[in-house]
Formats: structure tokens, C-alpha cells, sequence
């Protein structure tokens, strides 16, 4: 008998890099900084997302601001992307932020993954 691999099923049991990124909207700076201290960050955190790395892009191309934070299975990030505290906490930001996009990458045990 032959079984085919589920795609995906192989990164259940491995950690992932949840990779943010964004520019903050004009004159919304200082007030970004005080939400990703006192609140972005902890929550993230409260929700099972361990921030690992903010990048910030002072020249150049590319987006202003990229966050990598890593969960510990699919499962889990599956399950906090579907939660009401992450919807909350997703939507609060997107009032700072504009051209946010995200996506889910294995954890290689290196920075700067793209």
C-alpha cells in the first residue's frame, strides 16, 4: 500500500517563524511605538508567539518594518491565527500600519529569513 504525504503535515511538529511586515502610516510613529511596548509585544507573546526579531528599514527599498515572532507547530499558529485575541490585536495594528502582509516560514535556526 502507498500513501501519499499530506502537503504541509511534515511542519506540524516543527517550530515556525510567523513573518510580519509593514510601514507605519505617516504621523501615527510615536503612537505605533508606544502600542508594539506596551501592547503588541506582550500580547504577542500571551498568545503563544515568541517576538525573535524586528528589522527596520531606514533606507532603501522594501517595507519599513519586518517582525519575525515563532510558534512551536502548525497546530499551534493555526489555532492562535483563529483566535479572537489575535483578530483584536491584528486589526488594532492595522490602524498604525499600512501594506501589512504576513506569511509562515519553517524555522531554519537562522535570522533573517525571507
Amino acid at each position: 500500500m502507498h500513501s501519499k504525504s499530506i502537503p504541509g503535515k511534515e511542519k506540524i511538529g516543527r517550530m515556525l517563524k510567523l513573518l510580519m511586515q509593514w510601514d507605519i502610516k505617516s504621523g501615527r510613529e510615536q503612537d505605533f511605538s508606544e502600542f508594539v511596548v506596551r501592547e503588541f509585544a506582550p500580547r504577542l507573546m500571551q498568545l503563544g508567539i515568541e517576538p525573535s526579531e524586528v528589522l527596520y528599514t531606514m533606507y532603501g527599498e522594501g517595507p519599513q518594518m519586518l517582525t519575525m515572532g515563532v510558534v512551536d507547530n502548525q497546530e499551534k499558529l493555526e489555532e492562535i491565527l483563529r483566535s479572537g485575541g489575535w483578530k483584536k490585536l491584528h486589526t488594532k495594528l492595522l490602524g498604525y500600519v499600512t501594506n501589512y502582509s504576513q506569511k509562515v516560514v519553517v524555522d531554519n535556526g537562522r535570522d533573517f529569513q525571507r
